[in-house]
């Protein structure tokens, strides 16, 4: 198989949803909270130029079970 940016952009956001999906499955658990527990981040620009307004927000929620996923990622790409 050839490897390439696209492939590469694909495994990483595999591996975030991946690490996102654990995350919000075990964040039941007490004792991984330090796990599950998510960092937020939101952007939100905005243009209002009297006849065209435009407004976008863009929402991050990093875990350390995201990250984990995304090191995941890269092995696996690195390996196929």
């Amino acid at each position: 198989m050839k490897k390439n940016g696209w492939m590469l952009l694909l495994f990483l956001v595999l591996g975030l949803l991946a690490g996102a999906l654990v995350a919000r499955w075990l964040e039941s658990i007490p004792g991984i909270t330090f796990l599950t527990k998510a960092i937020e981040a939101t952007w939100s620009p905005a243009v209002d130029l009297y006849v065209l307004s435009f407004t976008m927000t863009i929402n991050f929620q990093i875990s350390l079970f995201s990250i984990i996923g995304v090191i995941v990622a890269i092995w696996l790409y690195r390996k196929m």
